[in-house]
């Protein structure tokens, strides 16, 4: 996601507060929950989910909730955001 310039951070904080009790991010379906920014870009933020299955991501994002904070992008992001889906095959994390 690319955030309006200078807005990075404010992006950043709101991709983190998905974490936050009630939250999508905080309910037991997310298991994987990873906010990073670009070296290069101050703007620029990824996020890599994890979750339990598709049916169970989108229940939890057509909750009140989510919607809240799917709002909240709309006024802050440059252009749309890039979704990829992924299929894990083996990693590791640490924090």
């Amino acid at each position: 996601m690319t955030a309006l310039p200078g807005r990075g951070d404010e992006l950043v904080e709101l991709l983190l507060s998905g974490l936050e009790p009630g939250n999508p991010g905080s309910t037991e379906y997310c298991v994987v929950y990873l906010v990073s920014r670009s070296t290069s870009d101050p703007d620029v933020a990824h996020i890599i989910e994890g979750w339990t299955s598709v049916e169970d991501h989108h229940r939890i994002f057509a909750g009140e909730a989510a919607q809240a904070i799917v709002a909240r992008f709309q006024g802050l992001l440059v252009g749309e955001a890039t979704y990829t889906d992924l299929t894990p095959v083996r990693g590791k994390a640490a924090f």
